[in-house]
């Protein structure tokens, strides 16, 4: 069986984990201009990832195995509340609130775990044996960022 899907995407999760690190300590240092670049690569980061997620593959996984649609949408919501988190982190970054942006940033790298483990044990492998000739094509699309 093909895993291009959860090897890509599980990557690209680690991607954006540095990200997330890399965010943590530039506001941690009081680096602001450092933070606010970290915080803006890590936000368009999980956008691109969600991006295709929402719009390729949960629809095509959804299209070709009706069992998924209940664990797709979960993970679209979590989506939303990750999104949420995202607009306040670069709203405490522009503001320079410390405290809040690491408040924010302790937050999202909890949900952001927890989202991940339910994508890769689940919904990734789920699309890799529901799509085996598309996955290559699919995991391809992360590389275009």
């Amino acid at each position: 069986m093909t895993t291009a899907i959860t090897d890509s995407f599980t990557q690209d999760h680690h991607r954006c984990d540095r990200l997330l690190a890399q965010a943590e300590r530039r506001v941690a240092a009081g680096d602001w201009p450092a933070a606010a670049t970290a915080v803006a690569d890590l936000g368009a980061a999980m956008e691109h990832h969600f991006a295709l997620e929402e719009g390729i593959l949960f629809p095509e996984l959804a299209q070709v195995f009706r069992v998924a649609e209940n664990p797709i949408e979960i993970m679209v919501a979590e989506h939303a509340q990750l999104r949420a988190l995202l607009t306040d982190l670069h709203q405490a970054a522009a503001e320079r609130a410390q405290a809040d942006a690491l408040g924010v940033l302790e937050t999202l790298h909890l949900l952001v775990q927890q989202h991940n483990y339910k994508e890769e044990g689940v919904l990734y492998p789920m699309a890799d044996g529901a799509l085996p000739e598309r996955g290559a094509a699919i995991a391809a699309l992360l590389a275009g960022d």
